[in-house]
């Protein structure tokens, strides 16, 4: 009866992608594409590390907004995931994580402008409600029985520290440095809206046409998340999170007469502002809901559902990639899977946004350019976790080999962690997916971005608030599919398992 349930669940997706495909706007429009995307595979054969000026300014940038980002947001999470227990705290970290980074900073950059505080919120906030997710979800599985026993009168402080806190570092502290990893990518995407961190470079690069350089900026940048473990021991990590701050830059001094105006008068509906009251209100909602929310709601699901089934697929094609099952464990073997693991690694660390953005500009505007980064980034994922699920599994010795092996003795097994971390995935495809309107394609970012771009932020501020109830509606949904098909979360695969349900 279960299987019958994820069959049916599976294929239904499966047609529903397929019918959004027939809807969808997937035509490549640019002159000569391949031949530009030849040129940007000379500039990665080729970079040029002549400006190794900014770009180290770059790199610094990067890192900075990236440790402050993620210390405030865990210091931040840790605290609230002390009390997540409480409804009240549970949906403002839900309705905060829902908000992807660049719309927080594009929000921030109304008031603060190019400011360091921009940047740093931009991160912390939505990271601090991930934290508190996950945090509490660690701490509240960490054994209870040592609380029992401490001694009677002891502070509460003391109670955490000797005994959940103690329990469950190990996990805090893995999770805390992979969502490290996490803020590199984020702290590069926000140079998109004008940060200096590595993408705003690139962004420059790319207009210029200057390949080589944006092959010194894309290596420059798996280089940072590939040796993460390296030039990030725990040992230091404080002292990087002391200098951080101070490596952030300058920005212009913040007019706190616009932060005021910004929330007293900016975001109030425009009738409210006019004195038009509830009367004109209505209609001026009705027309920003039918004009610009309903496209971008309905371009937003056709694109998430198509990238879904298409990150699906992906993974389940990568997964074998690092499978010991199928490469071996001679010395042959060996080396397919480090391979494997690299190209992973790549498709993994290469930020939805960002590959977006080099795919449109090489194919034109549409809506491939984003289910093609989607699929990569997301199938990177979930087929590096599928893979080393599959590590965990003994076939017996006359196991079938090649396509037999994959199809009807790992796969089988697989499935049903493979579609759980599938639907861990959807909230955050999702997000993206809106978030990617920024770079011109007509899901909700874009019009959020066009009412920023003409100063009508009581628009653009509806519009992110139904793009956050979207993405918390998708991940009841998903939950709800979870639990009827009684998927698994499979935390034994390494930290970026738990990230899939943040």
């Amino acid at each position: 009866m279960r299987h019958s349930k994820t069959v049916r669940t599976s294929l239904g997706l499966v047609v529903l992608a397929i019918v959004c495909l027939a809807m969808a706007d997937l035509e490549i429009s640019a002159h000569s594409p391949w031949a530009e995307l030849g040129r940007l595979a000379l500039g990665l054969a080729h970079p040029d590390f002549s400006t190794v000026d900014y770009l180290g300014e770059a790199v610094v940038r990067t890192l900075a907004f990236a440790f402050v980002g993620v210390g405030v947001g865990a210091a931040a999470g840790m605290l609230l995931a002390l009390v997540f227990h409480h409804r009240a705290v549970r949906t403002t970290c839900a309705f905060i994580r829902a908000i992807h980074e660049l719309f927080w900073a594009l929000i921030f950059l109304q008031f603060f402008g190019l400011h360091p505080l921009t940047g740093v919120l931009a991160i912390a906030i939505p990271y601090a409600g991930i934290f508190a997710k996950v945090y509490a979800e660690i701490l509240d599985e960490s054994d209870l029985q040592p609380s029992k026993v401490i001694p009677h009168g002891s502070s509460i402080i003391s109670a955490l520290a000797y005994t959940r806190f103690s329990l469950a570092w190990p996990h805090l502290a893995t999770y805390t440095a992979y969502r490290l990893e996490c803020g590199l990518r984020s702290s590069a995407v926000l140079g998109f809206v004008g940060i200096p961190t590595l993408g705003f470079y690139l962004e420059s690069s790319f207009a210029q046409g200057q390949y080589t350089t944006v092959g010194a900026l894309l290596l420059l940048f798996y280089v940072l998340i590939a040796t993460i473990r390296l030039w990030a021991p725990p040992r230091l990590l404080p002292l990087y999170l002391l200098a951080a701050p101070f490596l952030l830059g300058d920005g212009l001094p913040i007019r706190w007469q616009s932060v005021s105006r910004f929330f007293t008068e900016d975001i109030v509906p425009e009738p409210l502002r006019q004195g038009e009251g509830f009367s004109g209100l209505m209609p001026w909602l009705g027309d920003l809901i039918a004009n610009e929310a309903l496209p971008g709601i309905w371009n937003t699901l056709l694109l998430t559902q198509i990238a879904l089934v298409a990150t699906g697929l992906l993974a389940l094609v990568l997964y074998p990639l690092i499978s010991q099952n199928f490469t071996g464990r001679h010395i042959t073997g060996r080396i397919r899977r480090a391979l494997g693991h690299g190209l992973l690694v790549i498709l993994r660390s290469t930020p939805e946004y960002l590959l977006a953005f080099i795919l449109l500009q090489l194919w034109g505007p549409s809506m491939l350019p984003a289910v093609v980064a989607l699929a990569i980034h997301n199938g990177g994922i979930i087929g590096y976790l599928v893979g080393q699920r599959s590590n965990t599994i003994t076939l017996r010795a006359d196991a079938p080999r090649g396509i037999e092996r994959y199809a009807f003795e790992l796969t089988p097994r697989l499935y049903g962690p493979f579609l759980a971390l599938l639907f861990y995935r959807w909230e955050i495809i999702m997000r993206e997916t809106a978030i990617l309107g920024i770079l011109g394609i007509a899901t909700l970012g874009f019009y959020v971005d066009s009412a920023i771009q003409e100063i009508h932020f009581d628009q653009a501020m509806i519009l992110i608030l139904i793009t956050a109830l979207l993405n918390i509606g998708v991940d009841i949904l998903a939950r709800h599919l979870r639990n009827r098909l009684r998927l698994r979360h499979t935390a034994s695969c390494g930290p970026e398992a738990t990230d899939a349900t943040s």
